[in-house]
């Protein structure tokens, strides 16, 4: 079945799909009056942009991730992916996470301890850039775990590094999450409802209108509400999540606006699942895939009320104000508030004759973060000679303050039996107690100066650029007893200058070839919010560095579209330990990634759509050590965990009738390893799934759903020995939405 799927994805990705072309219609009409005396009027020329009939790929839709210069991914030499509402809802994308399986190369998974764990171009989540609305709140493995979609109009992802649009920390790769906000595009009500397994429910909510007439000052308010609930695929999980977003766009005039937009997120998740252990061989550490004893994959061996919950506040104040027809300016306040909550016992290892199942490592914590900053952002366009050359630069500075609460115990909480066992309350564990007491306070200043270019030399000959530098202030306050390697206060100070220079050749309006260089800069070990005196007392911020080439076009008369891109990413300075002591790192490390990226989409019939992409990757440390029962040992050519080396998806929709429609999806993800020496790891899976919709006359649209169709058994994180945090099992759901 797995060969089978892997020949239909890679006939899919020989171009057979698409994206979207732009049309551009210049429209200059005469009128001529009834009698040869009248005037003969001369309209102005008018640009409208559609999309075409293959359109997935959006190649022509201005896109935030990679330029702030209002370009399409068509005119930005890099990677870029956008997922609109459209694809959300087509592909049924429940959350954020789901959302990022429309993106080649993308691995998304949400184990508590790391929720926001995501894996693209060969680096993990410490390397990547996860923001929301262009802002990053810097603590991305855990800021960034899943929210429910409803509240996101799309989300768009940039390849390789991207530091000089969105500061450190974007080495792998950007992802913004753009939420929905007020539009002047008229009135309408959105709703939808949806039921499925595990008693999975799901209750949404969203209008847009303007308010008073369209005299004067506008108003345009829209609000959105999402409610989830499900009781989880494991015993005793159950979780339960609001979201919504407000925002006000008022109008003063045509050239002056201010946009008010408000954002909160509740979830609670009880009696959290954290992995499931792995079997033990008769002696040593595991070797080769890792196996699940039969009758285990559904259990939970947390505590009885283990808890994950968070409340996030956003804010934000955007004015934006068109100074002249090539100048303009934008100021976006923002703030961000959020409290995270854990208690759980979170490791589970069979004993040695895999007889029963040791609970150990029970965690009390808090995590307390505000981000405050404000961006300013002009742009303007101008000419030199016959060359166009349009301009974008600007500043931003934000504090984000964090202020962690770990209580931890070194210790095994229960022996249990693997299939029948009963676990205690969190605070009946011996030496576990209520209350939070502060480990320390992070708090972590930017300032950063950006500048971008796009000069046209001619039609079909183009220069993007692009610099950035930061000044980063790092302090630490200790609130707990000062130790050499513990000190009450500490600081650190970083200043990088990152930057990306491309080329773009239109062969034709709607293909290309590009080139780009870029580069990044990284926290040394970790995240800058989080780190502790020796993750940076002897280091500066790691370096990277890529160079990528690729190509954009469309095909058979725009009825489908592709992109092609190769590259190779480079990062130094990785923390490693010191071969001659082991028991000290130095930052020689060094970590590569090189690989290739198709997406394509294409419109067989009126009727028959297919869509896919594949990547391929080939990641390794350069230079790494590991220590070993005390001695440093190399990984030098090891593979990083969690990191497959290809990824592919295809997409099918039919539409049997003009009401009726049906599709399926498979994808592929091949085996990984869990641990840095490369002994251990999860075989390959693949997954298929299918959907119908039916659209009633006037009242929205059924549709019905099933995931994870053959119930594939598979690691949706490889999180190490000993356990691994499984996929979600065959499920289905059924749902309404309309909008009036």
């Amino acid at each position: 079945m797995k060969k089978i799927a892997l020949a239909v994805m890679l006939a899919c990705n020989s171009g057979l799909l698409a994206a979207e072309e732009t049309a551009i219609v210049n429209v200059a009409e005469q009128v001529q009056a009834d009698t040869a005396e009248a005037p003969i009027t001369q309209l102005e020329p008018m640009q409208i942009r559609a999309e075409s009939i293959g359109s997935s790929l959006l190649l022509d839709t201005p896109s935030t991730a990679g330029s702030r210069l209002d370009l399409t991914p068509r005119e930005t030499p890099a990677s870029i992916t956008i997922v609109d509402r459209n694809l959300i809802e087509q592909r049924g994308a429940t959350n954020t996470q789901e959302i990022l399986k429309s993106v080649p190369g993308v691995l998304a998974a949400s184990p508590p301890g790391s929720a926001g764990s995501v894996t693209y171009r060969g680096f993990g989540s410490s390397s990547l850039t996860q923001m929301f609305n262009g802002i990053t709140v810097q603590y991305d493995a855990i800021a960034a775990r899943p929210v429910d979609s409803w509240i996101y109009d799309r989300v768009e992802v940039v390849g390789g590094p991207s530091t000089f649009l969105f500061g450190a920390g974007a080495v792998g790769g950007s992802i913004n999450n753009i939420t929905k906000t007020a539009s002047k595009s008229g009135d309408f009500t959105q709703a939808r409802a949806s039921y499925g397994s595990f008693d999975t429910s799901q209750l949404s909510f969203g209008l847009n209108r303007q308010l008073g007439d369209d005299v004067g000052v506008k108003n345009y308010v829209r609000a959105d509400i999402n409610r989830t609930n499900s009781n989880g695929y494991v015993d005793g999980n159950e979780r339960e999540a609001w979201s919504g977003a407000f925002s006000l766009l008022t109008e003063f005039t045509p050239n002056l606006s201010h946009t008010l937009a408000l954002e909160y997120q509740n979830e609670q998740d009880d009696r959290v699942y954290w992995g499931t252990p792995l079997l033990r061989p008769a002696s040593g550490p595991i070797v080769g895939n890792g196996k699940i004893a039969d009758g285990t994959r559904f259990k939970n061996y947390n505590s009885a009320d283990g808890i994950y919950e968070q409340t996030v506040k956003w804010g934000r104040s955007i004015i934006d104000f068109k100074l002249n027809d090539t100048t303009s300016i934008r100021n976006t306040f923002y703030r961000y508030d959020a409290l995270r909550d854990y208690r759980n016992v979170e490791v589970y290892k069979y004993n040695a004759t895999n007889t029963a199942v040791v609970r150990s490592s029970p965690l009390l914590q808090r995590h307390d973060q505000e981000v405050d900053g404000d961006r300013v952002e002009l742009s303007h366009k101008t000419q030199f000679g016959e060359m166009k050359s349009d301009w974008a630069a600007g500043f931003d500075y934000n504090v984000n303050r964090q202020t962690r609460f770990p209580r931890s115990l070194t210790l095994n909480v229960s022996t249990v039996n693997p299939y029948n066992f009963t676990t205690e309350k969190f605070f009946d564990i011996p030496g576990m107690v209520r209350g939070f007491n502060p480990q320390r306070t992070n708090r972590v200043e930017t300032l950063a100066f950006f500048l971008e270019n796009r000069t046209k030399f001619t039609d079909q000959f183009s220069l993007v650029t692009g610099l950035r530098h930061d000044k980063i202030d790092l302090s630490v306050k200790n609130h707990q007893a000062a130790t050499a390697t513990n000190p009450a206060y500490f600081d650190r100070k970083y200043t990088p200058t990152t930057g990306r220079v491309g080329l773009i050749y239109d062969f034709t309006p709607t293909a290309n070839a590009y080139v780009q260089y870029s580069t990044a800069a990284d926290p040394p070990a970790g995240i800058l919010t989080t780190a502790a005196f020796t993750q940076v007392r002897d280091f500066d911020l790691t370096t990277g560095k890529q160079i990528e080439v690729g190509s954009k076009f469309d095909f058979l008369e725009g009825r489908g579209s592709a992109t092609i891109a190769a590259y190779k990413i480079e990062r130094k300075n990785l923390a490693t330990p010191d071969p001659g002591n082991p028991g000290t790192t130095i930052p020689v490390g060094q970590q590569s990634s090189r690989g290739i990226e198709l997406a394509a989409s294409m419109k067989v019939t009126d009727d028959l759509t297919l869509q896919g992409n594949y990547s391929l990757v080939d990641a390794q440390y350069d230079k790494f050590t590991q220590v070993v029962a005390g001695k440093a040992v190399s990984r030098v050519g090891n593979t990083p965990t969690n990191t497959p080396t290809s990824i592919a998806n295809a997409w099918l929709t039919y539409n049997i009738t003009p009401t009726l429609q049906a599709g399926a999806d498979v994808r592929y993800v091949s085996s990984r390893y869990g641990d840095v020496a490369n002994t251990f790891g999860d075989a390959s899976y693949t997954l298929f799934g299918a959907f119908a919709s039916y659209k009633l006359p006037k009242y929205g649209t059924l549709t019905a759903r099933v995931r994870n169709l053959t119930d594939e058994v598979y690691a949706a994180s490889v999180t190490g020995d000993p356990m691994f945090y499984l996929g979600a099992p065959r499920s289905y759901e059924f749902g309404w939405q309309a909008e009036f």
